[in-house]
């Protein structure tokens, strides 16, 4: 299978709209990730910065860049670490910096040991400073430094900025909406993680432990040449009814539902995909109702994951299904409009018991991605190029108003959306969710 990227020429157009929304006087600088010690010198492995990566596609550490409008000298300025044939025997080979100009399109290049002393120039007779104060705070503390350092020297006609911009005001809006690469490169990760669900679904059985079943998971990824997008969960009878169980060392038992949320990145960009479904390959009554009612939620939500509804839209239509349903099954008591009309004293809708998460999230770079959900006080209107999950469920603890019969079931279904033209696209598609294909292809 071929493996889709982001061009280069991409990441430059990225730069370019950056640049022209940043205006003339302003100037935007971005680090890049660091590396984490894990346990005395062994290091986890290196991420990039998911902000750096989408505007200079760059995978070293110890870099920063910044992006200078109407700069003569160039505007897409890279400090980055240069060439060491010492250190790169060690720890791998560096572009250096022709490599960051030849590679990856940086306009000029510095070495990352220059940047105290050419930062303060770089700031100088800027009117702002676009950067996301908070996220690192030593970066912070040198780039108040360089400011400060301008601001002493104001009587010698020493410009310095004079207001720090949030940068996710600008390039969180462009990230949001993804473009036909970006959606190529979520597409080929989404079925990968597919196979994955798949394979876990084949080889699950009564006796296995959780982390087995997570290691089908790492087998598929890495053989794709991808890792998870984020920790694995594994969770069996009552574990699934813990949202973000990762402990995922439990023995499955004959009987008991497994829910597993599970993704593969690619090039920085995260799948996301939930699938519960019966250790033995066979669900009992009271979980087949319980799953066919999420899965009734999940499709009802992505119907209305299209173009001109609101962010909302989906979650309202998943959460009524569900509240239905539930009183069908007595799990709730009273009426639909009682069961999602909130008591007095603010007290949270009944259905809360049971679902108590909100029925998707942005997806892109980060699993859970960057993008308003509200403009002003409205809920978004969703538009092609956006990218969300869809991932109703239930989870039934046990508690004295719950009859025995449903205790400890816990339900997910989740699947990646694309939002089109003409309507949307499930990106995860390839994994199966009907309660027949699933008993099908565990019995084969």
């Amino acid at each position: 299978m071929d493996r889709p990227v982001i061009p280069k020429e991409e990441f430059a157009a990225r730069r370019r709209r950056l640049l022209e929304r940043l205006g003339k006087d302003a100037i935007a600088v971005v680090p890049s990730g660091g590396l984490k010690v894990r346990n005395r010198d062994a290091e986890y492995p290196f991420r990039q910065d998911s902000d750096f990566h989408y505007l200079t596609g760059f995978n070293e550490p110890e870099a920063v860049a910044v992006f200078v409008p109407g700069r003569e000298a160039g505007e897409y300025v890279l400090f980055c670490r240069e060439k060491d044939p010492q250190a790169e025997r060690w720890s791998g080979l560096r572009a250096g910096l022709e490599g960051v100009k030849h590679l990856h399109g940086a306009d000029d290049a510095h070495p990352i040991g220059d940047l105290d002393k050419l930062m303060p120039q770089l700031l100088t007779g800027r009117d702002s400073v676009h950067y996301d104060l908070g996220a690192n705070a030593e970066f912070d503390q040198q780039m108040l430094g360089w400011i400060n350092q301008l601001r002493a020297k104001a009587r010698a006609g020493i410009r310095a900025p004079h207001v720090i911009v949030m940068l996710d005001r600008i390039l969180h809006e462009m990230r949001l909406f993804k473009s036909p690469a970006e959606v190529a490169v979520m597409r080929h990760a989404a079925q990968v993680s597919a196979r994955a669900h798949t394979r876990a679904m084949q080889v699950c059985q009564p006796g296995k432990i959780e982390y087995e079943i997570e290691a089908e998971f790492l087998h598929e990824f890495r053989r794709a040449g991808m890792e998870p997008a984020y920790t694995t969960i594994v969770g069996g009878g009552e574990n699934a009814c813990i949202l973000h169980y990762i402990e995922n060392r439990a023995v499955l038992r004959d009987g008991d539902l497994l829910l597993i949320d599970a993704g593969a990145e690619h090039e920085c960009y995260a799948s996301d995909i939930t699938r519960t479904f019966p250790v033995n390959g066979k669900f009992s009554v009271e979980q087949r109702a319980l799953y066919q009612l999420v899965l009734d939620a999940q499709k009802a939500a992505i119907d209305q994951a299209r173009p001109g509804k609101t962010w909302d839209d989906p979650h309202q239509a998943a959460v009524r299904v569900l509240a239905e349903g539930l009183l069908q099954l007595g799990l709730l008591q009273g009426d639909i409009d009682g069961v999602l009309k909130k008591g007095p004293e603010n007290e949270d809708e009944p259905y809360r018991q049971f679902y108590m998460h909100k029925t998707g999230h942005w997806l892109g770079m980060d699993v859970h991605d960057v993008g308003d959900y509200k403009i002003g006080e409205d809920w978004r209107t969703l538009q092609p190029g956006m990218v969300l999950t869809v991932e109703p469920g239930l989870y039934i603890s046990p508690a004295e108003n719950v009859d025995p019969k449903w205790w400890n079931i816990g339900i997910r279904i989740e699947d990646d959306v694309l939002i089109t033209e003409e309507g949307n696209e499930v990106l995860s598609r390839d994994v199966v969710k009907e309660v027949a294909d699933i008993e099908g292809l565990m019995a084969a």
